[in-house]
């Protein structure tokens, strides 16, 4: 096996021309794909354009001395990192599938439509999903149960789906960057050698207003709706779900033991897949007639054909047939097919990432950066920039956090700026933006998850959007800048601040 050390002692570092090759051709095919193929570039069109700029960090890495086998193993390494999002990705394919058929999605989108009023829906969705991350710590988990009931919900009552996506975003990344069971909180104050409480304390500062502005954002919204449904399209949605399922506040449990688990910290693909047990078994023993409408007539007995049906639910989704064609849309849906395209996306981008980074082409880009930013505002706002830059190139939010993390420390430290300045940069610009990028693995998984492409839901995820701008105005002006010798602070042990490998956000 080829030594990773020689190899990098022996090879020339990236140059600008390298960066500008590698960063403008794949930027460049990235835009055309989207203009001709729109939302659906991720369908494929974009995977093509992360190959090709692949190859090219490749052939430069291989210029400037690095061995194939060594860029090779690096990519390698790089998709294994992204195996448990693509695992959690099949899982909750499942966890769709099921869950339409066990009626617990119908008995969401039922209790949803008779309680939320169009008017206050999008603030009240952004505030629960808020809520339920912040006391679980993962936005994933909030997308992949909340999310998909309250999409459910707003497609019943005719408002926007899209704006839904953002609001259930928004809220969901608000709780999950505040809370400190999240891995990403976690991340960002042990690669900047501090306190998690005091990160937590730091961030409240940019965090809060930025979550203030997108509920009156989403409020307003709310004030201004005007829907295009009905009250009788309303009832004839009622009517179908109560006439196809069995709805009754048991039909939650499965969503409730989700929840719990990942209150509890458990594994997310342990906890995704007892989701799906439990969605099974309340199918079976309360969802006989929908069962029933999906088992065929042939030559399997009674017993294989029900397996049949509900195992091809598993893998392929579930297929509904209310009579209501808007509602069979919206509980057609899961099944882990449905998310080959998705881990397609993800791992063409983690193979581009990896290129980048063995290249020295990343490495090259941050030095380049910090070089421009003369004040605290400009480090500032080039360390968001970097952030946001390497989930486009690297597409993971780990790497994100980790990368500028470590590139930019000296630069603090030289400005006198206290550590902690630094982690509270790296979540505003890193943690939040990544569900911003079609083909970053949180972006991807949003997009698969809730059935609303990246490019559709992006306008209306307020607080992603807003979050750096308050952070970069908090730059400029010096308020709420910690000096080096805050004495408020508090500084962790050291840490080597690898991304963790089992739970993604």
């Amino acid at each position: 096996m080829t030594d990773p050390e020689s190899d990098v002692s022996s090879a020339r570092p990236a140059s600008r021309l390298d960066v500008t090759l590698t960063i403008g051709i794949t930027v460049a095919l990235l835009a055309v794909s989207v203009i001709i193929f729109g939302s659906d570039s991720s369908a494929g069109a974009n995977q093509i354009a992360l190959v090709i700029g692949t190859v090219i960090a490749t052939v430069i890495g291989i210029r400037n001395g690095h061995s194939w086998k060594v860029i090779e193993e690096n990519i390698v390494a790089g998709i294994s990192t992204a195996l448990p999002a693509i695992m959690i990705l099949f899982s909750v394919g499942s966890l769709i599938g099921m869950w339409m058929l066990s009626g617990t999605v119908p008995t969401m989108i039922y209790y949803g439509l008779l309680l939320l009023d169009p008017a206050i829906f999008y603030p009240a969705s952004c505030l629960l999903c808020a809520i339920t991350a912040l006391s679980i710590g993962s936005s994933w988990t909030v997308a992949g149960t909340l999310g998909i009931g309250l999409i459910g919900v707003a497609a019943g009552m005719g408002i926007s789906v899209e704006i839904t996506a953002g609001a259930i975003i928004s809220g969901a990344y608000f709780g999950d960057k505040m809370s400190p069971l999240s891995d990403t909180t976690n991340l960002a104050p042990a690669v900047t050698g501090i306190d998690i409480f005091t990160h937590i304390r730091h961030m409240t500062w940019t965090t809060a207003p930025s979550f203030v502005i997108a509920l009156i954002g989403f409020s307003l919204i709310g004030l201004v709706y005007s829907g295009e449904g009905s009250d009788s399209g309303l009832e004839d949605t009622l009517t179908a779900l109560t006439a196809n399922f069995e709805i009754n506040v048991l039909m939650l449990v499965p969503v409730a033991v989700v929840v719990y688990m990942a209150a509890r910290k458990l594994p997310a693909i342990a906890s995704i897949l007892t989701g799906v047990l439990v969605g099974l078994i309340t199918a079976l023993v309360f969802q006989q007639n929908a069962v029933a409408a999906l088992v065929a007539d042939g030559e399997l007995g009674t017993g294989l054909a029900t397996a049949k049906a509900v195992w091809t639910v598993l893998f392929d989704g579930y297929t509904a047939d209310t009579g209501n064609g808007n509602l069979d849309n919206l509980l057609s849906r899961g099944g882990m097919s449905s998310m080959l395209t998705t881990v397609w996306l993800i791992l063409t981008a983690m193979c581009f990432g990896a290129a980048m980074e063995k290249a020295g082409i990343l490495e090259r880009l941050v030095q380049t950066l910090v070089g421009y930013a003369r004040s605290v505002g400009a480090l500032i706002s080039t360390t968001l920039a970097t952030c946001f830059g390497v989930n486009v190139l690297a597409a993971d939010q780990y790497i994100a956090i980790v990368i500028p993390g470590r590139m930019f420390a000296d630069a603090y430290r030289e400005r006198g700026l206290h550590q902690k300045n630094l982690a509270r940069t790296l979540e505003d610009g890193g943690t939040i933006t990544s569900a911003l990028v079609p083909w970053n693995t949180c972006g991807a998984y949003m997009a698969a998850t809730l059935g609303v492409p990246t490019l559709a839901y992006l306008p209306f995820c307020f607080f992603n959007l807003v979050n750096p701008f308050v952070a970069a105005t908090y730059g400029y002006t010096g308020f709420k800048i910690a000096p080096a010798d805050d004495p408020d602070a508090v500084s962790a042990p050291d840490s080597d601040a690898r991304p963790p490998a089992a739970l993604r956000e």
